[in-house]
């Protein structure tokens, strides 16, 4: 018997998968790339919400995510984050600050 259960519920038992593609992003120079941001992008782009879905068919989305969908979802993020801008501006005027 196979469990089906929504993919938010399976997410406990496959954050070493998680870790796993996160890593692997990592050694790709994407250095940023976390298990939480890598399940967002999940959510969001390839499953679309939360369907319910067999163990092994989140584990193999997680394996199959590639890193232009996940740099695509990265970047869409970014734009769309309304404190994006003021973020940057803080870090620039911190940094000069710090340095003169």
């Amino acid at each position: 018997m196979e469990i089906v259960q929504t993919v938010s519920e399976w997410k406990a038992m496959i954050l070493p998968t998680l870790e796993s593609k996160a890593d692997e992003f990592q050694m790709m120079g994407y250095s940023r790339a976390n298990p939480e941001e890598i399940w967002d992008c999940l959510v969001k782009k390839v499953w679309k919400g939360d369907p319910e879905k067999r163990i092994y068919e989140v584990v193999q989305d997680i394996f199959h995510l590639g890193s232009g969908t996940y740099i695509s979802y990265l970047t869409v993020a970014a734009y769309q984050d309304d404190n994006l801008f003021a973020s940057i501006s803080a870090l620039t005027a911190g940094g000069q600050e710090d340095g003169g």
